[in-house]
């Protein structure tokens, strides 16, 4: 292990600059926007310490209201002044404070459009890789964090040095020796922010990795609630989680701690300077009243000066809130960035756009596939098997026999280890994405259904389909009867991931969904396991239709009765195929099919 870090080292700078201008990229259409925010802020500072001088200057002309050279008229011209000024600032900080907003959220909106589109291209296997409680945790809780960031660059972080240059030039236009105290000041605050930032930067990053474990979990417990209730786990799942989250605070204040330590630092500093800086200016004033001094420093100067040291510190303040800021968001951009520089397992880039799915012919040479390069064995292993065009294929084994793993690597949501999977005579590597699985429809094994209408689901599967259409895949799925059963029929809502309706009716519900495609190739991964017998039987009917005769079916099986009247039927034991042929001549001389042939017969004679 020690060896790879030299060649991490070696690819983080240039993956660095790459990033940079991906950021950048972000701000598309906002450019102008973003922009104006600093130079508003520029025009507001400057209003501000213009304000503090005015103050300053007006506090000494008070102090003339028993001489000759003070005049009311005087007094109510400054007076103006400063109220002019108080109105062009309000101005000018709506006017950023509307253009970084709308900045802001542009920016937060193309980096989450970019980041989820990148989701979209990762393949199976970058999905399984990266985690998907992980990758939502990315898609909300990192970039609002890096879109904070972004907020804090265009605004706190050109307010905060830029505040703190020109008020340290006002200051040592008021007087240089009490200026000093800055001297000490500043280069304690910075060393604190250094120490402190090294130190946080891993505590974050632990931080986040217990977030993802956090929404992990969640988002596993709420899916599965009902599993937790039917086996009545609630108080388990109450202790587990409470662990958890108590994890998730303990990392969440490790790396706060550090940071809230900051903040009363630099208000001692603050007050410290103040104080000291009264005591200092108060005794130069008396002292330069009694020595008859007329052009030392004066209680409005002190009072400016005292202003301006606020506004410098005030201005540390704001600086430390970029820090922490991207201390913070370090940890989320590393994690984004993961996201972004991964690439896809599986591309299509050398793929003819033009090829075209033509027919349902599959075929399977010398295949062989595992998840990763770093298995030690093949999850399936020299796979040698022809699907005619138009031919209703069964397949079934015990669970764990690679049969899902099989018919994934036909649509390519894997490739495959070693050999060619072909379809429609040409290997699957020559389709565009959009091609290839356009001729080929599956029903996964695991039903999912969106928030919407019945109607908008099944469409789902051809976005232009008519109401006809809808229909027509609803009854040869088996599902017209209880849609039109529901008081809203086709229009009813289904509820995040099809909660309304039964595992049957969602599971006849996918299955309409990939019927509507009329595909050249159909494959249905153990697709009626939670239909009864009859709806199986009226589906694979269905099935033997003039509709279907040119669809090549594929279908995955626990029971036997789902396939037994297919063509042919291919038997999987541990990744390899032990047995092909129809049902008669498996029964006969196949001893893993009849072996749960006889099981599930001695199941229903049991009934």
């Amino acid at each position: 292990m020690a060896k790879q870090k030299p060649t991490a080292e070696k690819t983080k700078e240039p993956k660095q600059k790459g990033n940079v201008k991906r950021y950048l990229g972000f701000i598309k259409g906002y450019w102008i926007l973003t922009l104006m925010t600093p130079v508003m802020v520029f025009v507001d500072v400057i209003i501000g310490l213009q304000l503090v001088k005015i103050m300053g200057d007006l506090v000494d002309y008070i102090y003339l209201a028993d001489t000759p050279e003070f005049s009311m008229h005087t007094l109510h011209m400054k007076l103006l002044e400063m109220l002019g000024f108080c109105l062009l600032t309000l101005i000018v900080g709506y006017i950023s404070s509307r253009c970084s907003s709308i900045a802001t959220m542009g920016f937060g909106a193309n980096m989450r459009s970019a980041l989820f589109n990148k989701i979209q291209d990762l393949s199976f296997e970058n999905i399984d890789k990266l985690k998907v409680g992980s990758l939502i945790t990315r898609m909300i809780s990192d970039t609002s964090r890096i879109q904070s960031l972004f907020s804090n660059i265009i605004v706190i972080f050109i307010k905060g040095p830029f505040t703190l240059i020109m008020a340290l030039q006002y200051a040592l236009n008021i007087s240089t020796k009490m200026s000093r105290i800055f001297y000490a000041a500043i280069p304690a605050i910075a060393l604190i922010l250094i120490v402190l930032g090294k130190k946080a930067v891993p505590l974050f990053k632990e931080m986040l990795k217990r977030t993802d474990d956090f929404n992990g979990t969640l988002r596993g417990n709420i899916n599965g609630i009902r599993v937790v209730k039917t086996f009545v786990r609630e108080e388990y799942e109450k202790s587990r989680f409470q662990k958890i989250i108590e994890a998730v605070a303990d990392a969440n204040i490790r790396a706060q701690t550090l940071i809230i330590f900051i903040s009363p630092f630099i208000m001692i500093v603050m007050y410290a300077c103040s104080i000291f800086t009264m005591l200092y200016g108060s005794n130069t004033i008396i002292k330069d009243k009694f020595a008859g001094v007329t052009d030392g420093l004066t209680i409005g100067q002190l009072t400016a000066f005292v202003s301006y040291i606020a506004q410098v510190l005030s201005s540390l303040m704001v600086i430390l809130m970029v820090f922490v800021s991207m201390i913070v968001a370090r940890a989320s951009i590393s994690r984004v960035n993961e996201v972004f520089n991964e690439e896809p397992a599986i591309n299509d880039n050398d793929g003819d756009p033009m090829l075209q799915v033509k027919n349902g012919a599959v075929e399977f040479r010398n295949v062989s596939f595992k998840y990763s390069e770093e298995a030690e064995k093949n999850i399936l292993e020299n796979i040698n098997l022809s699907v005619r065009s138009g031919e209703m294929l069964g397949i079934i084994g015990a669970t764990g026999s690679a049969k899902s793993t099989l018919v994934n690597l036909i649509p390519r949501l894997y490739d495959a280890t070693e050999g060619e999977v072909l379809v429609g005579g040409e290997n699957v590597k020559d389709y565009k994405f959009t091609n290839l699985r356009e001729g080929v429809s599956v029903v996964l094994q695991q039903t999912m259904l969106f928030s919407g209408t019945i109607a908008e689901n099944i469409r789902w599967g051809k976005l232009d389909a008519t109401d006809e259409e809808v229909i027509e895949a609803a009854k040869a799925a088996q599902a017209h009867d209880f849609i039109m059963e529901k008081e809203k029929g086709y229009e009813t809502e289904l509820g995040h991931g099809g909660n309304t309706v039964s595992g049957g009716q969602r599971q006849r519900l996918c299955m309409a969904r990939a019927f509507i495609k009329k595909p050249k190739v159909l494959i249905l991964d153990d697709s009626t396991s939670a239909v009864d017998t009859a709806t199986d039987a009226q589906v694979r009917a269905q099935l033997r239709t003039d509709a279907f005769k040119d669809i090549t079916k594929i279908i995955i099986a626990q029971r036997i009765t789902s396939i037994m009247d297919a063509d042919r039927i291919v038997v999987l034991d541990d990744g390899r195929i032990c047995g092909m042929g129809t049902h008669d001549e498996l029964v006969k001389n196949n001893k893993i099919y009849q072996e749960i042939f006889v099981s599930q017969q001695e199941g229903v004679l049991a009934q």
